[in-house]
């Protein structure tokens, strides 16, 4: 079972952890660049430059990836991935490639760090009742993001912290592992806890993403009224749990006043119906049976659900029911469900995916096969068909297949560290050596271990004919993370 409040200490531990890693902007070694990009203005004359916020972006997200627990779900990666990019073309970001990290955490949290870091917990959708109310938090990130409200904070410092990056990763590392303050107290000791109230944006700066962020909304065709209901939502939750407030209040002071303001300058966008998108609520039941207690409790929470009046006509709770009924192994009865499901929504992704899984779970891999192939001829590159499709060869022992699969996932989204483990292990199962380790090399360098990168090129080039195409191309990578060494070493 989950204890919700030992999940919001061990994620707090994590964004102070964040909040260190921040300060890089003010340490030495991020001085020394390869590339210069115009400096924010500002009262300190502009600390931080871009490619120092990249920069951060790149060590926070692999401190990610080492330490916080991830959701890898493809259907709910992509449902925040299609949120996220109907938001952004509303925002006023000056960089637009964005990361996106999906937190395997019940607690209501999100955040956005400079380098086009967005993080999300699986919590968030556990508490907002509406997509419009979830999609309002994700708008306040992005504001805080596009006004670069933490680089502006660290202006204002105009001091310096003497943290080096690898003490910050160990550190994070170290508190991960072992889920105490030991990580944090051996990177900073005192400094921590000023660094952690730095973090905490000002009123002003809350005031502004609250404006930006309704602004994103409204634009975006979503209901900018989102925005205070959630805030709401967030305040109830903090008197429910006393001292163990919402991880996201600790870093995004709420008040009263400032409910009724953002309350006040929602109301004065036109008032239009908005409905949410049903994939929302699919996917928020779907995480609902993944943080229950037990695939029982889940059985029973939806079961229960469905004795309500009107109940029968969501397909949002049937469909909970049904992937409640598959993580209890209770396959038939979720075929059932899925099957009426799809008899009226013929074409949805969700839907197709899901008897997939359950067919991959009965090992009826020919019929998971054929279901999958026929979506993806639908809906070309479509990311959860295609991982499903790895999925259904995987098990049938065919990693060739695999393999083209998931290098088509990876060349998308090269940032998502998971595919290209994924990748190693199908490139294994088809006996392709080089392919293992250019795989493996690709996790290693997102893992923040370049060393063991480098070690994998060197192995994949050794078994490449001299000359040939393959190790001319494994040749570059190899010389790119030499060229990261390098700065690494002397920075």
């Amino acid at each position: 079972m989950i204890n919700v409040l030992t999940e919001f200490r061990c994620y707090r531990k994590l964004s102070i952890a964040i909040a260190l890693a921040f300060s890089l902007a003010l340490s030495p070694a991020s001085t020394a660049q390869e590339t210069r990009l115009p400096n924010i203005g500002g009262t300190g004359g502009g600390l931080i430059s871009g490619q120092q916020e990249s920069d951060i972006g790149q060590q926070v997200m692999v401190s990610i990836r080492r330490s916080a627990p991830r959701i890898t779900d493809p259907l709910i990666y992509d449902y925040l991935s299609s949120v996220i990019y109907r938001l952004v073309p509303s925002a006023p970001l000056e960089n637009r490639n964005l990361t996106l990290a999906l937190i395997d955490s019940p607690a209501i949290n999100a955040f956005a760090v400079p380098g086009g870091i967005v993080g999300v917990n699986g919590g968030l959708f556990l508490n907002a009742a509406t997509e419009q109310q979830f999609a309002s938090v994700l708008a306040h990130e992005l504001a805080h993001l596009s006004q670069r409200h933490f680089a502006r904070r660290l202006e204002q410092q105009e001091t310096s912290a003497p943290l080096t990056i690898a003490g910050m990763i160990a550190g994070i590392v170290l508190s991960a592992v072992t889920q105490s303050d030991i990580g944090i107290a051996a990177i900073a000791g005192t400094q921590a806890l000023a660094i952690q109230n730095m973090l905490a944006y000002s009123r002003s700066h809350e005031q502004e993403a609250d404006r930006v962020g309704l602004d994103i909304l409204a634009t975006a065709g979503l209901d900018p009224r989102g925005m205070p209901e959630m805030f709401e939502i967030m305040m109830r939750q903090n008197r429910l749990q006393g001292n163990n407030m919402p991880e996201y209040l600790s870093t995004h002071p709420l008040t009263q006043n400032r409910v009724a303001d953002t309350r006040n300058r929602a109301e004065q966008y036109p008032e239009k119906t908005i409905q949410d998108a049903q994939e929302y609520h699919l996917m928020r039941s779907r995480l609902q049976v993944h943080y229950a207690a037990s695939p029982e409790i889940a059985v029973d929470t939806f079961e229960n659900y469905l004795k309500k009046p009107d109940a029968q006509s969501n397909e949002a709770i049937r469909y909970g029911l049904a992937t409640a009924y598959l993580s209890n192994n209770q396959f038939e009865k979720s075929a059932d469900i899925i099957n009426e499901l799809l008899a009226s929504n013929p074409g949805r992704i969700t839907f197709q995916v899901t008897l997939a899984e359950i067919r991959i779970q009965e090992k009826k891999l020919d019929e998971a096969r054929s279901l999958l192939k026929d979506a993806l001829s639908r809906n070309p590159g479509n990311y959860p068909i295609t991982s499903t499709l790895a999925d259904v060869e995987i098990v049938a022992g065919n990693g060739t297949q695999a393999a083209e699969y998931l290098k088509q996932l990876a060349r998308r989204m090269p940032q998502q560290e998971y595919l290209w483990l994924r990748l190693a292990e199908a490139e294994g199962m088809a006996r392709n050596i080089v392919g293992v380790h250019r795989a493996r090399a690709e996790y290693d360098a997102l893992m923040g271990d370049l060393e063991s990168a480098q070690r994998q090129l060197r192995q994949a080039q050794e078994k490449l004919p001299a000359g040939s195409a393959q190790r001319q191309v494994v040749s570059e990578r190899l010389n790119e993370i030499i060229s990261r060494l390098q700065i690494r070493r002397n920075s």
